[in-house]
């Protein structure tokens, strides 16, 4: 992953559940202003929450495999992600198999629903052929560290 929306992973469950966040900035790169203030782009929001699914699905497999976006059923935007908001990326595999990865996710700062995805089905593709295995085991333990220097 060369483009990093993810900051730490607090919790991860191998075939159930991811819990990660991100710290937004105002440093940022990509932040819109449409006459609103500055907002996330909603298609990042979704990505983040992808990204977070694919730490998911590569622990899952002991980094073996990667997920590969194929479709999602439905997306449903809520409130804007501004800067300085802590994005929290919830994510749960509805199913997983050698080949293919069903997942469901929200994406929420504080108590407000900011994405909400349905069914992100994925092809699971073999990270060495997509990544070199140190650096994604390096980022894998940056992720993870909580404050205490132990991993999550």
């Amino acid at each position: 992953m060369r483009f990093h929306l993810i900051d730490r992973i607090d919790r991860i469950e191998p075939n159930q559940h991811v819990l990660a966040r991100k710290i937004t900035s105002h440093r940022e790169d990509y932040w819109r202003d449409d006459g609103r203030g500055p907002e996330m782009p909603p298609s990042l929001v979704f990505e983040a929450l992808c990204q977070a699914g694919t730490w998911l699905v590569m622990t899952s497999t002991e980094l073996a495999r990667r997920a590969a976006l194929l479709s999602v059923d439905a997306v449903t935007f809520g409130a804007p992600v501004r800067p300085g908001d802590v994005l929290r990326l919830e994510g749960s595999v509805e199913s997983i198999g050698p080949e293919m990865a069903v997942l469901s996710g929200r994406a929420s700062v504080g108590d407000l629903t900011v994405l909400e995805a349905e069914s992100i089905m994925c092809a699971l593709m073999p990270t060495e052929e997509l990544e070199d295995l140190d650096d994604v085991r390096r980022m894998q333990r940056q992720l993870a560290r909580v404050a205490s220097g132990r991993a999550a």
